[in-house]
């Protein structure tokens, strides 16, 4: 497998990394413009699966160390099998959640306050596990993000109230997808081996590669299930029909979802094999540096908030100011 040493290649991954994390999303904007987001959805799935299994025998299975993934799958113990199975279920029901949330919401709510929730809690949980780092500083960071996050909420309330629209629902499926979000890479993190001093990989553990596979067709599997129940019971419209996923697809709208699932795995991917050059704290900070770039994507992209009224815009500027405060407090604090 191959395993990155080079420190400006790890810090070039995480940057990729960010940019998939806060881009994917747009392709949700864009097929769900023709068809509803659960059809799109499954076409997410399949992208996010085959990107894991393309890796899997590119670069998960080249090079002179660890494991290559046939191999690597073949010793792995079954309870770290499951381990990253379940983390990509535990996933997979978050992040329909969160794009439940940005088909009501849009991306400059439901990034924010989703993922910037999921944010928060990662950071906790964390450091409960495992106590590292200047602890008023990780305290100051995670306060600066949960005043961005009411802040971007206080926003959305505003543009909803001058359209005579309820705010409350997108926000509290964002809440809820959060909270999801901010657990399930435990699950993946605990199935990986560490890699030694010689370049070998710790036994009856997987691979970077292999815990993206086997997470990757968790939330392949989970979404027969996720999917289904938000298709039958949709948190918004009506029920979605099955045999419109064929009736009303065409190449483009499936290619599109595709490739929505291929740049949320780019990132996923590349976070997790850079870690071990960039280290958990740039890798981590970059990684979540996302919640901007979705933001931006929604406010000056897609004009989530053209037509909002007067002082809207001073609050979104104030939320992004502590974003970035608190990424940039929370990095320094694990340097």
């Amino acid at each position: 497998m191959v395993i990155i040493e080079s420190y400006p290649v790890a810090v070039v991954m995480c940057i990729v990394t960010m940019l998939c994390w806060g881009s994917w999303a747009n392709t949700q904007k864009l097929a769900t413009k023709e068809w509803r987001f659960q059809l799109f959805y499954w076409d997410y799935a399949i992208g996010v699966f085959l990107l894991s299994l393309l890796l899997a025998f590119t670069m998960g299975s080249m090079g002179s160390g660890g494991r290559s993934f046939i191999a690597d799958l073949q010793q792995a113990q079954p309870k770290w099998l499951w381990s990253a199975f379940l983390g990509g279920v535990i996933f997979n029901l978050s992040n329909i959640l969160l794009v439940a949330a940005i088909d009501i919401a849009g991306l400059a709510v439901a990034f924010p306050v989703g993922v910037g929730l999921a944010l928060v809690l990662g950071v906790v949980t964390t450091y409960l596990r495992k106590p590292e780092g200047n602890v008023p500083m990780l305290a100051l960071g995670v306060l600066a993000i949960v005043v961005a996050i009411i802040l971007d909420a206080l926003a959305y309330r505003r543009l909803a109230s001058g359209e005579k629209k309820t705010p409350v629902k997108g926000i509290v499926i964002s809440v809820l997808a959060g909270v999801l979000m901010g657990w399930f890479y435990s699950f993946v993190a605990a199935s990986m081996g560490k890699i030694g001093p010689d370049r070998s990989l710790e036994a009856g553990k997987l691979s970077a590669y292999t815990a993206i596979v086997l997470f990757s067709l968790g939330l392949l599997l989970s979404n027969f299930i996720w999917n289904s129940i938000m298709m039958i019971k949709p948190l918004s419209g009506d029920p979605v029909p099955f045999g419109d996923y064929l009736s009303k697809g065409n190449a483009r709208l499936h290619a599109i979802g595709i490739l929505g699932g291929i740049i949320w795995n780019v990132g996923m991917s590349f976070s997790i094999v850079a870690s071990t050059a960039a280290g958990p704290a740039l890798s981590y900070g970059l990684g979540q540096g996302a919640t901007l770039v979705g933001a931006l994507w929604g406010v000056f992209v897609w004009k989530e908030f053209k037509g909002a009224p007067p002082g809207t815009n001073g609050l979104l500027a104030a939320m992004f100011f502590f974003y970035l405060l608190g990424l940039s407090v929370l990095v320094a604090s694990k340097l």
